[in-house]
C-alpha cells in the first residue's frame, strides 16, 4: 500500500514488446532458489554467460550482491527476508518490462515470498528454478564456512541449520544439484527456454 495518496503511474509510451522486438528474444525471470551452497550462483552465472555469447540481452541478480547495495539495511529475520524478496521482486518487474533475461539467485526460502514475486509477472514470465541438493552435500562444498559457523552459534538464523527452507511445491525445473555437472544443468535450462520460445535454439 502506498504511503502517500498523490502518486500516479506514468504509463511508458515504448511497451515490453517493443523493447523484445530490438532484443529479439521474449524476457523473464528465471528465478534460482535453494539452500546455501546448492549451486545456484555457480549455475546461474554460467548460464548469463552462455546467453550472453547467444546474444541475450540479461542481467544477474544474485543474493550477496544485493545486499551490498539495494538490501545493505535489511537483516535475516523473516520480516527482513519478506522485505529483501519484496524489493528485488520490483526490481525483476522493471527488467523484464525492459525486455531483459533476469536470472536471479536468492535462497528465498519462503514458498509465499517467491509465489508474491511470480505473481507481479505475467504468465510463463517467472521460471522456478529448485537447486535440490542435499543439506550434507552443502556442508562439504560451503565455500566460506557458513555451515560451520551456523552449527557452532557465530551465525544466527541460517537456513538449512536454525533457520526453515520451504522447497517449491511445483518449480518449472528441478536441479538435482549434487548429480548434474554446472554445464548439464544450465543446457537443461536452455533447452527449457527454447521449447517455450523465449529464445531461439538456432542463436
Amino acid at each position: 500500500m502506498l504511503k502517500e495518496k498523490n502518486i500516479v503511474w506514468h504509463p511508458h509510451r515504448v511497451s515490453q514488446e517493443d523493447r523484445e522486438n530490438i532484443k529479439k528474444h521474449k524476457s523473464c525471470t528465471i528465478w534460482f532458489t535453494g539452500l546455501p551452497s546448492s549451486g545456484k550462483s555457480t549455475i546461474a552465472h554460467e548460464l548469463e554467460y552462455k546467453l550472453n555469447r547467444s546474444g541475450i540481452h540479461t542481467y544477474v541478480l544474485d543474493g550477496d550482491n544485493i545486499r551490498h547495495g539495494l538490501n545493505k539495511n535489511l537483516g535475516f529475520s523473516r520480516e527482513d527476508r519478506k522485505e529483501n524478496i519484496r524489493r528485488i521482486g520490483e526490481v525483476v518487474k522493471l527488467f523484464v518490462d525492459a525486455g531483459i533475461v533476469t536470472v536471479a539467485a536468492f535462497i528465498s526460502p519462503f514458498r509465499e515470498d517467491r509465489e508474491a514475486v511470480r505473481n507481479l509477472l505475467k504468465d510463463g514470465e517467472f521460471i522456478e528454478i529448485y537447486t535440490k541438493c542435499p543439506v550434507e552435500v552443502c556442508m562439504e562444498r560451503d565455500p566460506k564456512n557458513l555451515y560451520r559457523k551456523a552449527m557452532a552459534g557465530e551465525i544466527k538464523e541460517f537456513t538449512g541449520v536454525s533457520h526453515p527452507y520451504e522447497e517449491p511445491l511445483k518449480p518449472e525445473i528441478v536441479l538435482e544439484a549434487d548429480k548434474l555437472s554446472v554445464e548439464e544443468s544450465v543446457n537443461r535450462i536452455l533447452a527449457y527456454l527454447s521449447s517455450y520460445k523465449i529464445i531461439n535454439a538456432e542463436r
